[in-house]
């Protein structure tokens, strides 16, 4: 049944009329520029087709393993947890909410879906799209309600999973309130490194700017620190990034407010870190101009700030620098070939391993920061020349990793992961052994 419904809303979402219904949607509530927000659409799209006809089906494939002896054998089987729930963020408020309210139905489960009650109209809107397209209104339960509402719903009916993507604080409070019976999506300070070859600047340098800047800086993978070969800075790189930054502009929103830090918070952590030997403002820094963006929310140019590696290592510098600021933040730092144990040091120190980028195309490089360095582990880590920290699509892992808690989306093992757990049914039938006697005890 699901399969059908994936394929027939699937079909929905690729009618023109109906993408940029919800691409607008989706722009009435989240900061985003139309390409952004229609990048959302896209990849849901391409998602509810993925699964379509029999591969739900697929999913739930078990196997068998013979006994030790006749009529014995062992079944696995990927079994539903029952009652779960799924809390999701503002800042994707169609892709992250479908794509892992659908993971939960395809495994069996019945969920209660709870979006960030500043976007779920959108959810409201493609839930009622999901009707149409066949899903019984009883499977799913759709609350809309504030955050402390919701966390007593969550103790009082105690679900047997509850999947939440969202603030590292609020991931910690659910561990301790569901004793642990959660898995998590949370927090990303996400970190790219360029790598000695320097080919192809001025796609590097828009794809740097895609990474730290589109939707605000708002995503979890978006790039928070950029390690800079000293290679790169003898390029026009950092000119190029500046550029790219102060063409972003407020009327199409590919620059916009922050829904969770205001200008004045953004504003006091770039001045602490001005305050660091050696740094220094790069762009940015300052208050978007001529907007009526209310007060609670922030409003700051796309700003970059550069810190010495060595004083980024500091132990009363550390913790400052790699604070992630859910806005249009980043900052970047240089380093010499012989300073590259530097480098692992600071990554290996980080805490948050959700999206990472090694920029190269040398193998030997790549071989360095990604296979032998067994302390940095990031769930999805891109490689190579067109490496990136953002935009993953529908056809690859997206998660943390290092965490048992740690959640993913998006494809088959993501799915099963979260929304299933591993149930083994042993048969036993026989025949008895010829001339079976009782045995003493034992």
């Amino acid at each position: 049944m699901y399969g059908d419904i994936s394929a027939k809303a699937a079909t929905m979402l690729s009618l023109p009329k109906v993408a940029d219904f919800f691409t607008r949607l989706i722009q009435r509530v989240a900061p985003k520029s139309y390409q952004q927000a229609y990048g959302e659409v896209y990849v849901t799209q391409k998602f509810l087709e993925n699964f379509s006809g029999d591969q739900v089906r697929f999913l739930a494939r078990s196997f068998t393993v013979p006994g030790n002896h006749l009529g014995q054998q062992s079944n696995g089987y990927r079994w539903p947890y029952g009652p779960v729930a799924v809390v999701t963020p503002f800042n994707f408020p169609l892709e992250i909410p479908v794509l892992q309210l659908m993971g939960a139905l395809y495994m069996g489960n019945k969920p209660i879906l709870k979006v960030d009650s500043k976007v779920s109209l959108v959810m409201d809107q493609m839930m009622r799209l999901l009707h149409y397209c066949g899903l019984p209104v009883e499977d799913v339960d759709f609350i809309n309600s504030d955050g402390k509402t919701m966390n007593k719903l969550l103790l009082k009916a105690n679900p047997r999973m509850t999947l939440f993507t969202g603030s590292s604080r609020v991931a910690e409070k659910l561990v301790a309130d569901l004793k642990g019976r959660v898995k998590l999506e949370d927090a990303g300070f996400d970190w790219k490194i360029l790598g000695p070859d320097v080919h192809e600047e001025d796609y590097v340098v828009w794809v740097c700017d895609q990474d730290a800047y589109a939707c605000s800086g708002q995503k979890c993978s978006a790039q928070s620190i950029l390690f800079m070969h000293e290679n790169w800075s003898k390029t026009s790189l950092l000119s190029k990034m500046k550029d790219l930054a102060e063409r972003r502009k407020l009327e199409d929103l590919t620059v916009g407010p922050v829904l969770t830090l205001t200008t004045e918070t953004m504003l006091d952590h770039a001045n602490k870190l001005l305050q660091i030997p050696g740094s220094k403002l790069l762009f940015g820094g300052k208050p978007l101009e001529d907007h009526s963006i209310p007060p609670v929310y922030g409003a700051i140019k796309p700003t970059a700030i550069y810190v010495p590696l060595e004083e980024m290592l500091k132990e009363n510098n550390y913790e400052l620098v790699t604070r992630e600021i859910f806005g249009p933040f980043q900052v970047v730092t240089e380093y010499t070939k012989d300073q590259l144990p530097l480098v692992l040091d600071a990554l290996e120190r980080m805490n948050a391993h959700l999206t990472a980028a090694v920029v190269s195309n040398d193998p030997y490089f790549q071989q360095a920061r990604i296979h032998h360095c067994p302390h940095i582990v990031n769930g999805t880590t891109y490689a190579g020349l067109r490496a990136r920290t953002t935009g993953a699509p529908q056809n690859h892992w997206f998660g943390p990793v290092g965490d048992p808690l740690g959640a993913g989306i998006g494809t088959p093992e993501a799915i099963k992961l979260v929304w299933s757990c591993h149930r083994e049914i042993i048969y036993d039938v026989g025949p008895m052994p010829k001339h079976w006697e009782l045995p003493p005890s034992t």
